[in-house]
């Protein structure tokens, strides 16, 4: 192993959204004064979508982006803080960019229907016991190219790389380089592209080399971390012993597969952290739009949370639309500081996911008529409301979306209808109107407390010429998700060891 140190930055896209959310605490069952509409600036929200077509953001971001140590740092608490860009001003991603913001907006539909169906799958299987390893065992292999063919198989994990929104800079290896990592709540192993390369897509920075850093460390197979993965083998070495070999594949058929290691990882300008285990990928294939790999924020023991023993972290997301940097931060302020509190729920057959206790929708200041067994996860672990970084679009249940939706319609009578577009059903032409007041919608908790969602993260353009739609969306799954685009200019916190999920607007 080489004796000169290197940083491997990872990008860290954040397969999360934040929004802009009002609230208040109410009587329980009730919306007390709470206004009945919000006014959304048709203008302004059409003028920020058509930015991220333009190529002058991709090279100022890049720009932005050269030095690593300017991205982040110590946490107000004396956490870690990363900065978090939306995954459409990547600076390689300009060579992909789309040329109408229709095009774009599909594009980000489809990823998010892959990354729905592949939670959904994996909590159903999980519901009836079923692991991913008793789907399609791992072989052990002596040579990783084999390994990679025999484990191609409809294997179902709890995300799909290509629905990773936001990403950062993180430090990777001793030297510590930066490169761009996805950031997603949905999953539990952090991960790396790594030479020698078998088969690894386009990246924006030079491949991580684990030769070059001084503090890779292969892990045994017979170690605890090689135990927790969900699907692993073994590999024998030439000087004895056996090394851990992961895999890990997405519901879109996205892939990685390689070494098992423990490595530094450095997060902005804070102490590197060692001994983090993580994927030394050589064999990798997906959607991932230029990022090195991804920073696991799940509930999972080998998420990077639990491997730090962060027990609070919050993120605060831009608009995806929007050059603008936001946060992501380990260590920062409890449940006691945020605005809204809810209760952080956990299923008892799958870690990875945050839940949060939700009792109920209201459209126009009226609460929807919603039995609560739609939002209610039972004892085989089915069902449920999660917060998902990753998820871009709200998913309800059918009954629960179709209240939604109807009332929604009803509020909004006097707007001109649009042909729907994708999963979105209820669409509108505002191409003559510079703002409109529209139903607020608003989600609540237990306690009566109530997170009042603007306008423009429950009513969004889905074309360059005025069309806007509803973008929430019917779920034959029992599973609902509290997408990104709902929590947009939202900080969305955390706390393990008070099990609370906070909402706090505008503080990003």
């Amino acid at each position: 192993m080489a004796e000169r140190y290197h940083f491997l930055s990872v990008l860290f896209v954040l397969s999360l959204s934040a929004s802009l959310v009002l609230c208040r605490n109410l009587s329980p069952g009730s919306t007390g004064s709470a206004p009945t509409t919000a006014t959304l600036d048709v203008s302004a929200t059409l003028r920020q979508a058509l930015r991220v077509l333009s190529f002058d953001h991709y090279q100022a971001l890049d720009q932005e982006m050269k030095s690593f140590h300017h991205g982040g740092g110590a946490a107000a608490s004396g956490g870690f803080t990363l900065e978090l860009h939306s995954r459409d001003f990547l600076p390689t991603a300009a060579q992909a960019r789309h040329t109408d913001y229709k095009a774009l907006t599909l594009a980000r539909l489809r990823r998010d229907s892959a990354r729905v169906k592949s939670i959904a799958a994996r909590l159903a299987l999980a519901a009836h016991g079923v692991k991913r390893s008793d789907l399609k065992p791992l072989a052990e292999e002596k040579e990783l190219a084999a390994t990679a063919r025999a484990i191609k198989g409809p294997i179902v994990s709890g995300t799909s790389q290509g629905s990773g929104e936001y990403f950062s800079r993180v430090g990777i290896g001793k030297p510590a380089k930066p490169f761009y990592l996805v950031l997603d709540t949905g999953s539990d192993v952090t991960w790396v592209q790594c030479q020698p390369c078998t088969d690894c897509y386009q990246q924006s920075d030079p491949v991580f080399n684990p030769s070059a850093s001084t503090s890779y460390s292969p892990l045994p197979c017979d170690s605890p971390r090689c135990h927790d993965l969900d699907i692993s083998a073994c590999r024998n070495s030439s000087a004895g012993g056996s090394s851990c070999l992961y895999q890990v594949s997405y519901g879109d058929g996205s892939y990685t597969i390689g070494d098992f290691a423990t490595e530094t990882v450095t997060l902005g300008d804070s102490a590197p952290v060692s001994s983090v285990a993580i994927g030394c990928g050589h064999d990798n294939e997906g959607l991932f739009v230029g990022a090195a790999g991804l920073l696991a924020l799940g509930g999972g023991p080998l998420s990077f949370p639990s491997q730090i023993s962060a027990r609070t972290f919050s993120y605060c997301l831009v608009d995806r639309d929007s050059p603008a940097s936001s946060t992501l931060e380990f260590g920062g302020a409890s449940a006691s500081g945020v605005a809204v509190a809810a209760p952080l729920l956990r299923n008892r057959k799958l870690d990875t996911f945050y839940y949060v206790g939700l009792s109920g929708i209201s459209v126009g200041g009226e609460m929807l008529s919603i039995p609560p067994s739609a939002f209610a996860m039972d004892e085989s672990g089915s069902g449920g409301v999660i917060v998902d970084s990753g998820t871009a679009v709200t998913r309800l249940q059918a009954e629960a979306y179709e209240a939604l939706r109807d009332a929604f319609r009803r509020g909004t009578a006097g707007l001109p209808a649009a042909a729907g577009v994708s999963l979105f059903d209820t669409c509108y032409d505002l191409s003559s109107r510079t703002s409109v007041d529209v139903p607020t919608v608003a989600f609540h908790f237990p306690d009566g407390r109530e997170l009042r969602l603007p306008a423009k993260n429950y009513l969004i353009p889905v074309d360059g010429v005025g069309t806007y739609c509803l973008a929430f969306a019917p779920t034959k799954a029992p599973l609902s998700i509290i997408g990104n685009v709902q929590q947009q200019g939202t900080r969305v916190s955390f706390d393990l060891d008070k099990s609370v999920v906070g909402f706090t607007p505008n503080n990003c």
